[in-house]
C-alpha cells in the first residue's frame, strides 16, 4: 500500500538521522551519554511527525462525496421554471429547495460539530455519505406531479448530509497534511464542493429540457435522479471501505500538540465561548457570512436573473453558473497555494474580498447590456474572487483560533453563511420581483462593501504558525547546544594535559 511504503521510507530516514546524530555527538567527545542527552532533548522539543501518501486519497474521496451533495443544492434552482411547471408550485417553493440546505444547517451544525470532536472524522464521513445516498433514492421515487412533498423530503435529507460535510475541509487538512500544504489541502476539499455546484449548474439544463409533455418531462427528471443515486451509492461504499480516522503519526507539531490534549480536558461549550470572545474571529464570522451569503443568493437567483433579460436561455443560465464556479475553483486552488507559500492570510483575504465587491459591481451593470458573452466574462471575474474566498476564510479562521477544533471554527463560519444566505436570497427575490435584477444585485453589492471594510479591521493573529515555529525553534536550540558541547569537550587525553 503506498501509505505504508511512504511510512517505511520516512521511518528509515528518521532512523538514519538518529544514527548520524549519535555519531556526531560521540565524535564531539561527549560519548553515548551526550548523544542520548541530545536525542532526549530533541524528542522533548519536537515530536515525531510523518506524512502518508494516503492523505491524498482521503481528501479526494471527501471531495467526491461533497461534490455529489453540492450538485443537488442547485439542481432545482437552475431549472426553476421547469420544476415549477412539473410540480405545479410557485418560484418561492422551488427557491426553498436551495434554501433548505441553508436552513437545516443552522440548528444542526452544533450537534454535528460536537459529534466531530467526540467521534472523529470517520463517523462523520459515514453519516454524510449515508444521508446523501438515502436522499437521492427518495428523490427517485418522487417523479410525479403530485409528489412535490416527496422530492422536498429527499432534498431535506440531502441537506442534512451537507451539515456533516461543510466543516470538514480544514479538519481533514489539519489531521492529515503537513504545515506547508494545509491550505492547499483545504482548497482541494472546498474544490469538490465547488465542482459539484458547477456540475449542478451545467447538467440539469442538459438532461431536463423545457418541454410541455409531462410524461417525457418525468422521464428526463428520473434519468437525472437515477444518475445521482447511482453515484451517491458508489461513493457511500467507498467511504465505508476506504476512509480512515487519522494517520498513525501526526503530520505536524501543531497536530501532535492537539493530540496530546486529554479528552477530559476538552469542553465543547467552553470552546465555543472562547471563540465567541475572540474579537478577530467574530469579525471574520460576520464577513465570511456576508460574502458566502451573497454567493448563495446569486446561485439561487441566477436562473431568474438570466431569463428576465435573455428569455429561453435556460441552458446558457446553467453555463453562466458553471463559469462562475469553474473560475472560483481556480481562485480557490491559487489562493491555497499562495497561502502555503506566503502565509499572508490577512492581506490575501482583504484583497480577494475587495475584488469580490468589484466583480459583483461589474456583473450588476453589465447583465442587461444584451450581450451574453459579456455576462460570461463578468461572471468569470465574479466567480474567481467570490468563490475563491471560501477556503481563505476557513484557513484564516483555523490560524487565528488554534488550538481550538477546526470543526468548531468552520461550523460557526458556515452557520453565519447560511443565515445570511437565507436572508439575502429571500430579500433579493422580493427586490427582483418589485424593482428588477439591477436593484437586487445592488442590494448584494452594499453588503460586500460592508464586509470589505470590516475585513480591514481584522487583526492577523496566526496562532497555528506561531505554534509550529516555536517547536521548530526549540528543536534548533537543542541542536545548537549539542554542537556547542561537542566543540568544548576534549577529544583526546592529550587535549586534557595543560601546556
Amino acid at each position: 500500500m503506498p501509505a505504508e511504503n511512504g511510512a517505511v521510507a520516512d521511518g528509515e530516514m528518521k532512523e538514519d538521522d538518529e544514527e548520524q546524530r549519535d555519531r556526531e555527538a560521540e565524535a564531539g567527545g561527549g560519548g553515548p551519554a551526550a548523544a542520548a542527552a541530545a536525542a532526549a532533548g530533541t524528542s522533548r522539543a519536537e515530536a515525531a511527525t510523518r506524512l502518508y501518501r494516503r492523505r491524498w486519497l482521503i481528501v479526494l474521496l471527501f471531495s467526491s462525496y461533497s461534490l455529489c451533495n453540492s450538485f443537488q443544492w442547485i439542481q432545482y434552482g437552475i431549472i426553476n421554471n421547469i420544476f415549477m411547471k412539473f410540480y405545479g408550485v410557485d418560484s418561492f417553493a422551488i427557491d426553498w429547495m436551495s434554501m433548505i440546505y441553508m436552513l437545516t444547517y443552522i440548528p444542526c451544525i452544533f450537534p454535528v460539530t460536537w459529534l466531530l470532536d467526540k467521534q472523529g472524522l470517520r463517523v462523520v464521513a459515514l453519516l454524510a455519505a449515508a444521508l446523501n445516498c438515502t436522499g437521492t433514492w427518495i428523490k427517485v421515487s418522487s417523479v410525479r406531479p403530485d409528489l412535490f412533498w416527496v422530492t422536498a423530503l429527499g432534498q431535506f435529507t440531502c441537506s442534512l448530509a451537507q451539515v456533516f460535510i461543510l466543516g470538514m475541509p480544514s479538519r481533514i487538512a489539519s489531521v492529515w497534511f503537513g504545515s506547508h500544504e494545509v491550505s492547499t489541502a483545504c482548497s482541494i476539499g472546498v474544490f469538490g464542493n465547488q465542482l459539484g455546484i458547477a456540475i449542478g449548474f451545467l447538467v440539469p439544463p442538459m438532461l431536463v429540457p423545457n418541454i410541455d409533455d409531462m410524461d417525457q418531462l418525468a422521464y428526463h427528471i428520473s434519468i437525472m435522479f437515477y444518475m445521482t443515486a447511482g453515484v451517491a451509492t458508489f461513493l457511500f461504499i467507498l467511504v465505508v471501505t476506504v476512509f480512515e480516522e487519522q494517520p498513525a503519526t501526526p503530520p505536524t507539531q501543531a497536530q501532535a500538540a492537539a493530540r496530546s490534549l486529554c479528552p477530559e480536558q476538552y469542553s465543547y461549550t467552553a470552546s465555543i465561548l472562547r471563540l465567541l470572545h475572540n474579537r478577530p474571529f467574530v469579525l471574520l464570522i460576520v464577513t465570511y457570512g456576508l460574502n458566502v451569503g451573497c454567493f448563495y443568493a446569486v446561485g439561487t437567483m441566477l436562473n431568474r436573473m438570466i431569463i428576465e433579460h435573455y428569455p429561453g436561455q435556460e441552458l446558457n443560465a446553467g453555463r453562466i453558473g458553471l463559469t462562475i464556479v469553474i473560475a472560483g475553483m481556480f481562485g480557490s486552488l491559487l489562493s491555497g497555494i499562495w497561502l502555503d507559500r506566503t502565509k499572508t492570510y490577512k492581506q490575501t483575504t482583504l484583497a480577494v474580498y475587495l475584488m469580490s465587491f468589484v466583480g459583483m459591481l461589474v456583473f450588476t451593470f453589465t447583465l442587461d447590456l444584451g450581450h451574453l458573452w459579456v455576462v460570461f466574462l463578468t461572471a468569470a471575474i465574479l466567480g474567481f474572487f467570490m468563490t475563491g474566498y471560501l477556503p481563505l476564510g476557513f484557513e484564516f479562521a483555523v490560524e487565528m483560533t488554534y488550538p481550538e477544533s477546526e470543526g468548531t471554527s468552520s461550523g460557526l463560519l458556515n452557520c453565519s453563511a447560511q443565515v445570511f444566505g437565507i436572508l439575502f436570497t429571500i430579500s433579493q427575490g422580493k427586490i427582483i420581483d418589485s424593482f428588477g435584477t439591477r436593484a437586487g444585485n445592488m442590494f448584494l453589492c452594499v453588503f460586500l462593501l460592508i464586509g470589505t471594510i470590516i475585513t480591514g479591521f481584522i487583526k492577523s493573529d496566526l496562532r497555528r504558525q506561531q505554534a509550529n515555529q516555536q517547536v521548530n525553534s526549540a528543536a534548533v536550540g537543542v541542536g545548537l547546544l549539542a554542537q556547542d558541547y561537542g566543540a568544548m569537550a576534549p577529544n583526546s587525553p592529550l587535549q586534557q594535559v595543560p601546556h
